[in-house]
This record gives structure tokens, C-alpha cells and sequence, in this order.
């Protein structure tokens, strides 16, 4: 994921775009071809420019040329096209290559594997899940990770650091006393009416 479309601007096509590459200058050069994330069809870079007022880009795409078009990649991630390796400065991953790591604890403990990835101002931030404890969130810090090595797999992080606990279960505890039954009281029943002859009802 190189953007995420968060607005459009003006008549012509152009949107606003959060940048989620650290190199937006070689990605967003007029020509490049980026796609819609899950889809094929290509978008060609015809104006790229960083906003003087605010944080991100305004991208202008050759086949998208009217507002109406453009509304239709808003909230859209946009992708580029993988190139090996050694295009990445050393230690630099791309999302695709982390989402679905398995993380576990420094104990060994499975904790999940990283389902989602988004940005909190300059940090990144994994979304973990499917795992013994409840979801949560690790952000991409030193404090909190120990290992990162996505391309083996490997993610290992300090569960007491992140204050994680066991996904609540519905397996009831064994051990646990049992709540008393209570039983419920029927509301007496009248006395039946003595027939008139005495006889027992």
C-alpha cells in the first residue's frame, strides 16, 4: 500500500491522498501506474503534487477525469506494483509481507497473527487476531516488539508489556463452586368449594 484516497479535489479528478510509502517522491512520479487495491485495472500518475496546507499528496489519475469518478476512490487503498527486494532500505517491509505473520510472546505463547495494518501519525500499527487472546493492537515500537522478522514469519513481542489477556471463553471453569439452584414458588392455589352436599370435593 503506497496511499489511502481520503477525499477528492476539485471538478477534474484529483484526490487527497494519506501517504503510506516513505519514499512518495519515487512513488508518485508522473507515469507511475498505481491500483486500486483487490483491482486490476491500472491508474497512470498525470500530476502528483505534496499539499503546501496540510499533511498527504493531490494525485490526478489519466483515467479518472471527473469528481464523480474520483468519489469513487475515496477511502480505496491505492497500490504499486512490488519490485524486489532490493528496492526496500534495509529493515523495511511491505504490508503485504506482514499481514498474516504469526505472532507469539517471548514465552513461546501464540498470541495471533497480524490480520490489519494502519497508521497512528508516524507509527504503524499491527491489528492482531484469531489467536488465544482477545484482539488488539501492537504498535510498531521497540518497547513492544522484540523480533521482527516478517519474511520468516517470526514476530515476537513482550505480552506483559502489552498488558494482554486471554480472550474470554464460554467453557465453563471446573473449579469454579456452583451458583445455588433457585427454585421458584408456586403461588397457592384457593381452596377449592365445598360442595353444598358436604361430600369431599
Amino acid at each position: 500500500m503506497v496511499a489511502l484516497v481520503r477525499g477528492v479535489h476539485g471538478l477534474n479528478g484529483a484526490v487527497r491522498a494519506e501517504v503510506l510509502t516513505d519514499r512518495p517522491i519515487d512513488r508518485f512520479t508522473v507515469g507511475s501506474v498505481l491500483f486500486r487495491e483487490g483491482d486490476d485495472r491500472p491508474l497512470t500518475l498525470t500530476a502528483a503534487e505534496a499539499v503546501a496546507d496540510g499533511p498527504g499528496w493531490r494525485l490526478r489519475f489519466r483515467e479518472i477525469t471527473t469528481r464523480d469518478a474520483a468519489d469513487t476512490l475515496r477511502g480505496r487503498y491505492l497500490e504499486s506494483v512490488v519490485r524486489p527486494d532490493e528496492d526496500l532500505a534495509r529493515g523495511s517491509y511491505y504490508w503485504h509481507e506482514v499481514i498474516g505473520c504469526a505472532v507469539r510472546g517471548v514465552d513461546g505463547a501464540e498470541l495471533g497473527t497480524v490480520q490489519d495494518i494502519y497508521r497512528v501519525g508516524e507509527t504503524e500499527v499491527f491489528t492482531v487476531g484469531s489467536g488465544d487472546y482477545a484482539s488488539f493492537d501492537l504498535p510498531a515500537v521497540r518497547a513492544f516488539i522484540r523480533i521482527f522478522a516478517p519474511r520468516r514469519g517470526e514476530i515476537v513481542v513482550d505480552a506483559e508489556m502489552l498488558d494482554l489477556r486471554p480472550a474470554k471463553t464460554t467453557v465453563p471453569d471446573p473449579d469454579r463452586p456452583k451458583a445455588p439452584r433457585r427454585r421458584s414458588r408456586r403461588p397457592p392455589t384457593p381452596d377449592a368449594p365445598t360442595p353444598a352436599d358436604g361430600s369431599e370435593p
